[in-house]
């Protein structure tokens, strides 16, 4: 069966797949078709009609994006009709939106603002025939605005929440010019099952859905010489910054990004990958823990797998959807908050510090992460562990903020103290990676050696597929862990919220027998977090996650349990992983939230 077919666009023959939208194969022959409604990462809605062309023949013009070609069609994307209805669109979504962009959060990344200054919308034709509205804007949750006046309804946020996540937390209403993207009873995102993972926010085409920033709050703690300012960066910033500084997607710039924040004014700057190495001494014994409680001892009161806790949207998530298997969750607290408790009483500790003299700042390239610092359970160390959370977008405002030429900044070291990592710290970026590091550090602790994966890369959990399984044999352990041997270690990774559900759902029907599970909540993990650098698309995620690989082969060390400070830290403050010291700081409990 012929699976090539021939088409005209403006004139010029190409050849495609049958089957291949209008919309793609414009691409091919260097054409762009703008859109609003469309998104990669999304199934075709065809609601906006921005990217609408026309057919030879037929009467209607056709939304490109939600057309596929057939044989013999000869397409116009620039005829009179085809732009004099792209501009008449955009009028119309423009006379009901609230166009102060100059004070509007997403100035100069904003979709429909682009599409009106190439289209050159100069006039509002139909603005005095739209009706006020009394729009309201959503300002309750510690993570997300919603802010209706500048929403285009395209819907992109609701088929996110609905398709990427499974959450639902966002819907549309009513019809026609009462149309609007709501929730549940119109209550506030504070209120509703939202999980806080921002997907929303890096779907949406507008300024309708923005992360909470609290820049403003940062600076003035800077510019407060009574405080110490003390900032930690997670994994995926470092791969993410330079898109907002105009490098190219997945371009590593570790360096750089600690001399900007020693610019930036901040007293210390230290590694989240630092706790993400504490995490993995932790959670590791953690796992070994549990599965001698139930392989020897028969424990009924554990169970396993034991699933990851270190992503607050995929925590959220199963509080909500699955309150009754809390206990499948690891007990210890995300590298962010760990950090958090830490800096309050072990760094100030060392520091001669008083604790309340610090502010503990995070830049974090997910959304979630600051309603996480905002729980009441995470503060462990006596104060609020982490005080201020900034996205990667946050971040990068503030280097603008602060005139800084960050093309001649020279590369600079993360501080000491909690500053040192490893490779298995870094990976904690991508989906896949906090099982990896689990594993380098898990097998080797009970084996003596190496885990049997060429130069401890281990494949089968990395890649971009919802969910990937890896299984371990385990041979010839040592004595202390006899009871391991010959056991097949099942292991999962699940990445997005609809792939999390996937497993979870199969962990509770028995169809499962898995040991160990990762969950992140974010597609692609953290590299493709909610507060990344916005547009985020698969091939952006490539590229980062290819980043955050090659940052820990570079590393001289790559298992976490080899970091000199973790070493440290144990020896002179927490004693040894699960000690009453590390239960205290490092590890928390979850609440059952339900429906």
């Amino acid at each position: 069966m012929e699976s090539k077919i021939k088409i005209k666009i403006n004139g010029e023959t190409v050849e495609v797949e049958k089957g291949t939208s209008m919309l793609e194969a414009a691409k091919q022959v260097g054409v762009i078709i703008p859109t609003l409604c469309y998104h990669k990462d999304l199934c075709v809605a065809g609601n906006c009609r921005v990217c609408v062309i026309e057919v030879v023949g037929q009467k209607r013009l056709s939304p490109a994006c939600a057309t596929p070609c057939e044989d013999g069609f000869e397409i116009l994307t620039n005829s009179l009709k085809v732009r004099n209805s792209r501009k008449y669109i955009l009028e119309l979504l423009l006379s009901e939106h609230n166009a102060d962009c100059t004070r509007c959060y997403k100035n100069g990344n904003c979709e429909l603002q682009r599409l009106a200054s190439e289209y050159k919308i100069m006039e509002q034709d139909f603005i005095r025939l739209v009706p006020f509205k009394n729009y309201t804007i959503d300002k309750f949750s510690p993570s997300i605005i919603k802010d209706d006046s500048k929403c285009i309804r395209c819907q992109r946020c609701v088929r996110t929440c609905a398709e990427l996540q499974g959450v639902n937390a966002l819907a549309v209403a009513f019809k026609g010019d009462q149309m609007k993207i709501t929730t549940f009873f119109e209550k506030a995102l504070n209120d509703v099952i939202c999980t806080n993972c921002g997907q929303c926010i890096n779907h949406c085409p507008t300024g309708a859905l923005v992360e909470r920033n609290y820049i403003e709050e940062v600076w003035d703690a800077i510019a407060d010489k009574t405080k110490h300012v003390v900032v930690q960066t997670a994994p995926a910033v470092r791969v993410g910054l330079g898109e907002e500084l105009g490098f190219e997607p997945g371009t590593r710039l570790t360096g750089k990004m600690v001399s900007a924040l020693k610019h930036l004014g901040f007293d210390a700057v230290m590694d989240t990958d630092f706790t993400a190495d504490l995490t993995i001494m932790e959670e590791g014994t953690e796992l070994l823990t549990r599965l001698k409680k139930v392989l020897v001892d028969h424990d009924p009161n554990v169970r396993l797998p034991m699933a990851t806790s270190c992503s607050p949207g995929w925590i959220k998530f199963i509080e909500h959807l699955y309150p009754e298997h809390l206990d499948i969750l690891s007990s210890c607290k995300s590298p962010q908050q760990m950090f958090g408790a830490l800096v309050k009483t072990y760094y100030a500790q060392a520091r001669k510090i008083n604790p309340d003299k610090i502010i503990s700042v995070s830049i974090m390239p997910c959304t979630a992460k600051k309603f996480e610092a905002n729980r009441p359970e995470m503060h462990d160390s006596g104060y609020r562990d982490v005080d201020y959370v900034l996205t990667t977008r946050e971040l990068a405002i503030m280097i603008k903020q602060a005139g800084i030429d960050f093309n001649r900044l020279e590369d600079m070291h993360f501080d000491r103290l909690m500053g040192e990592s490893t490779g298995a710290g870094v990976i904690f970026g991508s989906t896949g990676g906090v099982m990896e590091a689990a594993l380098r550090t898990v097998y080797e602790i009970v084996t003596g050696r190496e885990v049997p994966f060429e130069k401890l890369n281990i494949i089968p959990v990395r890649g971009t597929e919802g969910i990937r399984e890896v299984s371990v044999k385990i041979e010839n352990p040592l004595k202390e862990w006899a009871f391991l041997d010959g056991i097949e270690l099942n292991c999962a990774v699940a990445h997005g919220l609809v792939n999390a559900k996937k497993v979870m759902n199969s962990i509770i029907s028995g169809q499962t027998n898995y040991h160990f599970v990762e969950f992140m909540a974010c597609p692609g993990g953290c590299l493709g977090g909610g507060g990344q650098p916005i547009p985020t698309s698969p091939e952006i995620r490539q590229k980062r996650a290819e980043a955050i690989y090659a940052e820990d082969a570079g590393m001289p060390l790559r298992k976490s349990h080899l970091n000199p400070e973790i070493i440290k830290i144990y020896k002179d403050f927490l004693g040894e992983p699960l000690s009453e010291k590390s239960h205290h700081l490092l590890h928390t409990k979850y609440v059952k939230r339900g429906m």
